[in-house]
């Protein structure tokens, strides 16, 4: 099964949200892991599963990126607030290092989020 990674900073999490329920159909046969707030509001606006982590801030990035090493991870949405500093900036780049170090395909924005769920829902025989 396919399991993505959702991860959205305060000012992306409305998009994420979106996102998700325009692809609830896909996304309903995928195993999805989130960070806390994120994941507790797709789960409540959606009815999707989602595995819970710690809040970003506090350990969810670090969380996730463990994942990225132990190669469960197939995919991560990301949408990051480019206009305001993060507290825990330094997690939020040891996750894109990993990715890169892991070749763990990496969404930051909501149109290159559509193409990696278009690409994962190919490869798992989903369709769009």
């Amino acid at each position: 099964m396919t399991r993505l990674a959702l991860i959205a900073h305060d000012d992306e999490k409305p998009t994420m949200v979106a996102l998700v329920q325009e692809r609830e159909d896909l996304l309903a046969e995928f195993d999805l892991v989130a960070t806390g707030t994120t994941g507790e509001r797709i789960a409540a606006e959606t009815g999707l599963a989602v595995e819970r982590k710690e809040s970003g801030p506090i350990g969810g990035d670090t969380q996730i990126g463990a994942e990225v090493v132990e190669g469960v991870l197939d995919g991560i949405v990301f949408l990051r607030d480019p206009l305001t500093s993060q507290p825990h900036e330094p997690d939020i780049t040891a996750l894109l290092r990993l990715c890169d170090v892991h070749d763990v395909p990496m969404a930051t924005t909501r149109s290159s989020a559509e193409f990696l769920l278009d690409g994962l829902a190919s490869e798992s025989g989903e369709d769009t």
